[in-house]
């Protein structure tokens, strides 16, 4: 079940629903989560990674005291769109954490997130360590409200093409 962008067989977020983004790396993952209504993105704290199973458990118990419904992994491809090694990676890791919380998965194309993320960071001066410390999160962020923001458009085009069917039948 991969995505780079929209896929209609992929699970949406519906409203009301939370949804937690994971900007997947080896030594740390970004983690951001949409308030109730799916219109904002807050950064969390970024998970330093120490062993699969302990990332898995502080995961697993992130996603249920914080009623996650939705996991959206950030989908690391080059700029071809093609697979990365990193992608596969990001996609087994994903498998694991299905495994153990069994909520749909969404992936979600990346690509540039960290550069847009390390450019805001440079523009508002932060410092090489605050930037250390911020870019996996604010590229979760980034990563969540683009996926956010296409579902606004979606049920906003969905809404309009009702009103068009429901005019169209007078």
């Amino acid at each position: 079940m991969l995505s780079t962008g929209f896929d209609p067989s992929q699970p949406s977020a519906s409203p009301g629903a939370r949804v937690l983004a994971l900007d997947v790396g080896k030594k740390r993952i970004g983690l951001a989560i949409s308030d109730e209504l799916g219109i904002t993105a807050q950064g969390l704290e970024t998970l330093h990674r120490t062993r699969i199973r302990d990332d898995l458990a502080r995961l697993t118990s992130l996603i249920q005291t914080r009623g996650v419904t939705l996991l959206l992994i950030g989908r690391p491809l080059h700029m071809t769109g093609s697979e990365s090694r990193q992608s596969v990676y990001t996609e087994e890791f994903a498998a694991r954490l299905h495994q153990v919380c069994s909520i749909p998965t969404v992936f979600w194309d990346e690509r540039l997130t960290t550069v847009e993320a390390e450019r805001l960071l440079r523009e508002g001066n932060a410092s090489l360590e605050e930037r250390k410390l911020a870019v996996d999160r604010l590229s979760a962020v980034l990563l969540l409200e683009s996926y956010l923001e296409h579902q606004q458009i979606r049920r906003s085009d969905a809404a309009a093409a009702d009103g068009f069917e429901d005019s169209a039948l007078e």
